[in-house]
């Protein structure tokens, strides 16, 4: 029960799109991540993913039905519903924390192939 400074959660770690769970609100995470080109689309059927941008731009591609892109800068918030195919990216690079329920894998339940850059995980604890 002490604070957590994200600024030493950020000095950690330089990998983009392998997100640090820093803590836990009831059963979901609340992740760190570094986001540096494009992650790839993927699809979490049962769950929302929330997106907040700490620092940077990011994009996120999203399938509802039709595609479109959304922008988020700085202070910005989105949530990608259930069910929704997505893909963020981020040039050059951003710092966005995202709430997710525990143990949800971070390339979704389907997904195109996966590039090496991008971590499958379900979040490293800090």
């Amino acid at each position: 029960m002490n604070p957590i400074d994200l600024t030493e959660v950020l000095a950690g770690f330089d990998a983009p799109w392998s997100p640090r769970i820093v803590t836990r609100v009831n059963d979901y995470d609340i992740r760190l991540a570094r986001f540096a080109g494009e992650h790839v689309w993927h699809v979490h059927e049962d769950t929302d993913e929330f997106f907040m941008v700490l620092d940077g731009e990011i994009e996120i591609g999203v399938r509802d039905p039709d595609e479109r892109v959304v922008t988020l800068t700085r202070g910005q918030v989105f949530v990608v519903p259930k069910g929704t195919f997505h893909k963020p990216s981020s040039k050059p690079g951003a710092v966005v924390l995202l709430v997710e329920p525990s143990g949800t894998l971070s390339v979704g339940d389907a997904h195109d192939d996966v590039p090496d850059h991008v971590d499958v995980t379900t979040g490293h604890l800090v």
